[in-house]
């Protein structure tokens, strides 16, 4: 299973990332204990355009290992497709992760649906109580470019 979870940071190193178009990036953060530089590939939930911030999920809960180092450090360093930004974590509100949920249950449904029925267990159309059940359960990160807009590389 760990080469599965592994090999899209693989294909980020290969300059492949551009392949999961703006539905994915690699987190580049340090670890909070060895202060190594450590990777991970989390789904994108709403690309905010304004700001050309990325919003995710941390959909293991704050438990996950770079959830954790980036509350201990949050500049990060971020690749979605073939930009590459120093980043800002900020940490968001039910409120705010609320907002970047209903933009990704317009542009993705399907996803957003069975995200809700992996998570919870159940299958429901109510969008508002997904986003609600998704908000209490799971905390929602947005990076925000350090200086302004991202740079291709």
């Amino acid at each position: 299973m760990r080469i599965v979870f592994r090999f899209p940071i693989l294909l980020y190193r290969l300059n492949l990332g551009w392949l999961f178009g703006e539905r994915a990036l690699l987190l580049e953060h340090r670890g909070r204990k060895s202060g190594i530089i450590r990777k991970a590939v989390v789904e994108v939930v709403d690309h905010d355009l304004q700001k050309d911030s990325y919003t995710v999920a941390a959909a293991w809960g704050n438990q996950s290992d770079w959830y954790k180092n980036i509350e201990a450090q949050p500049i990060v360093n971020v690749v979605v497709g073939t930009k590459r930004f120093s980043a800002l974590a900020k940490m968001l509100s039910a409120d705010e992760a609320s907002q970047h949920l209903n933009t990704y249950a317009t542009k993705h449904p399907f996803a957003f649906r069975q995200l809700g029925s992996h998570l919870f267990g159940y299958k429901s159309h109510d969008t508002v109580q997904i986003i609600k059940s998704l908000t209490d359960a799971i905390p929602f990160v947005e990076f925000i470019p350090a200086g302004g807009k991202a740079a291709y590389r």
